[in-house]
């Protein structure tokens, strides 16, 4: 078929006709209408085919922002009912019911990903701050530092030194931003052990043979009293080589007297609070001083 875009991406009826195709291709049954005025092949309408039509009705300066950005560049939010857009100028917004578009008057970093032009990770992790819970916004720093080697002191200090409109909040979350992190579900874990006020624990703690080779690897450890705390996923029930690999780590870690403390999705979202009393116990148990009780801010952030 004429036209490279007709079989990969969105398009137009002004593209069909400067491709000489005759406009009524699209409707055929095959065809889907993204917005007023783009179309997609059925068999191409992915995760971005969305935000690709929205910068279809908007100048070629325009690009995605925001939660789109987000997913523009493979990180960790929550689904979107819009595609966030933003423009230059006033008039060149363009109002849909699946296009939400911002307009800013001052110079952004842009990038070019998967043929879409999008916010760079940090300003992208600023505009997200007015969109995202502060769970879910920290579960985007930490993912954003991981996969694109941004060092959270520069995350930070980008922040504090924006002006955006919703910098405040992004500096709150960029403050809780770790390295080393390897999942939304750790990072949820961290957070609801210090939004609850207790002791925070280390990140992607490695512990070496004694000739310096690498032995062990701990999402997240309270190395003074060897206690461990990890997410338990579900493909660690479901793999019997994970599972009897699990096994031998742990026998051999409570022989070192090491006590690893799992917890579930069900611990995050249905427990936490048995879960935070789990944690507090064993703290306590383990000799740690001064074990603070539980701040009840956590509640603000988990179901109870």
């Amino acid at each position: 078929m004429d036209g490279d875009f007709i079989g990969r991406h969105p398009f137009t009826r002004r593209q069909l006709r400067a491709s000489g195709i005759n406009p009524a291709l699209v409707r055929r049954r095959d065809y889907v209408q993204l917005v007023t005025g783009v179309w997609v092949h059925r068999d191409n309408r992915d995760d971005l085919a969305l935000i690709r039509a929205a910068l279809l009705i908007h100048p070629d300066d325009a690009f995605a922002s925001h939660l789109s950005a987000a997913q523009v560049l493979g990180l960790p939010v929550p689904d979107s009912a819009f595609a966030h857009v933003t423009v230059t100028k006033q008039e060149d917004r363009h109002y849909r019911p699946q296009i939400k578009p911002h307009v800013t008057t001052r110079p952004r970093r842009v990038v070019v990903v998967r043929g879409i032009r999008t916010t760079d990770p940090i300003a992208t992790f600023i505009d997200c701050a007015g969109w995202l819970s502060l769970v879910e916004q920290v579960v985007l720093g930490d993912a954003l530092v991981e996969k694109y080697g941004v060092d959270p002191a520069e995350l930070r200090r980008a922040c504090k030194q924006s002006t955006d409109y919703y910098a405040g909040l992004a500096r709150i979350a960029a403050d809780l931003v770790r390295k080393g992190v390897d999942s939304p579900m750790e990072t949820r874990l961290r957070l609801l052990i210090v939004l609850a006020g207790l002791p925070e624990p280390e990140v992607n703690v490695v512990i070496y043979w004694e000739d310096g080779t690498w032995r062990r690897r701990f999402d997240l450890c309270y190395r003074g009293i060897k206690l461990v705390v990890e997410y338990e996923g579900r493909q660690h029930a479901l793999s019997s080589r994970q599972w009897h690999s699990d096994i031998d780590r742990r026998e051999e870690l409570d022989d070192e007297g090491y006590r690893i403390l799992l917890v579930t999705s069900a611990g995050i979202y249905d427990e936490p609070g048995r879960t935070l009393h789990r944690i507090r116990r064993q703290l306590i148990l383990r000799g740690m001083r001064q074990v603070p009780k539980l701040d009840d801010r956590w509640r603000e952030h988990f179901a109870a």
